[in-house]
């Protein structure tokens, strides 16, 4: 069941029921079908900018997935594999056919994975994640450190006071997104984080534009230069002094490549 609200004249957002999760979304613009799917961390007024130009050409919803924005959580820890199901979910319910898919960094997992099993018109992947992290000895070390400390901290204060040091030092080692993340969404990340797609970009058929900020540090270029080699149909755009927010770092350039691509 459906319920939206007019925004404006262009611009509406919408609630779909998927197995017990309401997923919201605004909708805006006309034509084929756009999905547009926000990274880790953010929610869709994150990419309203990308929003506002492909929606010239196409008919684009900008989702928030659960856990972020106005979506609930997932009722359980998810890995890629749910979200995209979620995304599936919606394309059929709403009958979009052969859809664009939009991901910037978390937001492209779901289009890599999405595409490698779905039709798709066009793949658009913005600094987006899916290379599994190349870890160093020193990140080696602090995992097997903190394991063996959580092992102790347990023989030492028992379970239940064990767990509240454990989670104050999980969130004093952890990243940003992490420490501000709730528990479910914390071990939602820890899953994701570590899913490497590599496989399945090969199987992916649709024509597939990459951006990149070239002094991204969250997916370096590296990780798009193996994208561009792994997927058959894929090229590359990079910009010179931007990060993992090229979209928002260079957003004239990169309004100029995402609509060439859209209109190609």
């Amino acid at each position: 069941m459906l319920n939206f609200a007019r925004l404006s004249t262009c611009l509406m957002t919408q609630t779909i029921n998927i197995d017990g999760i309401e997923l919201h979304y605004t909708v805006e613009g006309n034509g084929k079908p756009l999905i547009l799917m926000h990274g880790w961390g953010c929610t869709h007024s994150t990419v309203a900018s990308i929003a506002n130009i492909a929606s010239r050409t196409h008919t684009v919803y900008n989702v928030d997935f659960p856990g972020f924005g106005d979506s609930p959580e997932p009722p359980e820890v998810w890995g890629v594999e749910e979200y995209t199901r979620l995304i599936e979910s919606m394309v059929s319910q709403l009958g979009l056919d052969s859809p664009v898919l939009v991901g910037h960094s978390f937001g492209g997992r779901v289009g890599i994975l999405y595409s490698s099993r779905n039709p798709v018109d066009k793949l658009i992947l913005v600094d987006a994640a899916g290379v599994k992290p190349r870890r160093s000895l020193r990140y080696y070390y602090k995992v097997y450190s903190f394991k063996m400390m959580k092992c102790l901290m347990r023989l030492i204060y028992g379970a239940e006071k064990a767990e509240a040091r454990i989670e104050a030092q999980r969130a004093k080692r952890g990243s940003s997104d992490y420490a501000s993340s709730s528990p479910m969404m914390r071990a939602i990340l820890s899953k994701v984080v570590n899913e490497d797609l590599c496989s399945v970009m090969p199987r992916i058929k649709a024509p597939t534009l990459l951006v990149w900020g070239e002094n991204d540090t969250a997916t370096p270029i590296h990780d798009a230069k193996i994208m561009e080699r792994l997927i058959p149909d894929a090229g590359l755009v990079s910009f010179p002094g931007c990060g993992h927010y090229s979209f928002l770092d260079n957003p004239g350039q990169f309004a100029a490549v995402l609509s060439s691509f859209l209109n190609s």
